[in-house]
């Protein structure tokens, strides 16, 4: 199953707004039921120069791309890494998958 990218502000406020949030140790998810799996990333300044955001944005896509297959019903789903200072694709993928198992959205 693929996944569309969320764009609009307006479904990002939406999402922020009345979605459930999912705390993992270096990622926070906010989810809401949709029509559709959809995601985005949303990655601040705080996070370091432009470089150091796309990297991280590359990562949570590719850790989230992984399981998009194993979701059990759709959702758009918002990803907020936390500020560390290193940032690895495992670490990422481990907490997705944890975090995901834990709201009961993607199967075993």
């Amino acid at each position: 199953m693929n996944y569309l990218r969320l764009k609009k502000k307006k479904d990002f406020s939406k999402i922020i707004k009345t979605g459930k949030r999912i705390y993992g140790g270096t990622v926070t998810a906010v989810y809401l039921p949709s029509d559709r799996l959809k995601m985005a990333v949303c990655v601040g300044k705080k996070y370091g120069k432009s470089v150091q955001r796309n990297r991280i944005k590359r990562l949570l896509r590719e850790s989230f791309r992984l399981y998009a297959d194993k979701f059990t019903c759709p959702v758009s789903v918002l990803l907020i890494p936390k500020v560390r200072e290193e940032y690895s694709f495992s670490s990422f993928s481990h907490d997705m998958e944890k975090i995901l198992k834990r709201e009961k959205l993607i199967e075993n």
